[in-house]
């Protein structure tokens, strides 16, 4: 048991240091020796976690969404509807990449850059983070609060792509002003347009 969290140690560590590695060098800029110097490692101790550079990118992104969406949901169960839940959503997601900056700029703008993740992206989770987002719609529908004609599949694009596109210009513009005063007004946007037309 202590071999195995020494391993899950030394694999976080070098997770943590390739996130700060990327953001500030750039994804393509950025060498395993970058990393290995950035997590006080040799070389060749990152290749008994990660197969290579594209690995060590898409496992950050995969293993960092799974944290993200158990933590959600966590959070999201001591709301009281599924209106409630869309709102604290987008002040969740808003909040976390404003808190952790580096790894936004690695999901946000690095990632894109990686042919081997553009062309395995259905495949990773950012599908259990739209599985989510459709649960909630859902859960509103059954309440009476969301409307039954929605396009499920456009809901949950839209959604998740104004949170995206939110955080990019916010990381484009330097940062220079709090990402969270933003989830107000994009939580207004979403939940009256999804409400049925006696609650709007």
């Amino acid at each position: 048991m202590a071999r195995a969290t020494r391993a899950n140690d030394k694999r976080e560590l070098i997770m943590n240091a390739a996130i700060s590695v990327f953001a500030r060098n750039g994804y393509h800029q950025s060498r395993i020796a970058d990393v290995a110097r950035e997590a006080g490692v040799a070389a060749g101790t990152i290749y008994l976690y990660f197969k290579n550079k594209d690995d060590l990118l898409i496992s950050i992104f995969e293993e960092r969404v799974q944290r993200f969406i158990q933590e959600f949901k966590r959070r999201l169960n001591r709301e009281e509807n599924a209106e409630a839940k869309l709102r604290k959503l987008v002040h969740l997601h808003l909040f976390e990449m404003q808190e952790h900056p580096d790894l936004a700029a690695v999901f946000q703008l690095e990632l894109r850059q990686s042919r081997h993740f553009m062309s395995s992206y259905p495949k990773t989770d950012l599908k259990g983070y739209f599985d989510l987002i459709g649960q909630i719609i859902e859960e509103g529908q059954e309440q009476g609060l969301f409307r039954k004609d929605l396009y499920l599949g456009a809901a949950k694009k839209g959604f998740f792509g104004a949170l995206d596109e939110t955080v990019t210009s916010w990381l484009l513009a330097g940062r220079d002003y709090d990402l969270t005063h933003m989830a107000d007004p994009l939580a207004d946007l979403f939940t009256r347009g999804l409400r049925e037309e006696t609650e709007r």
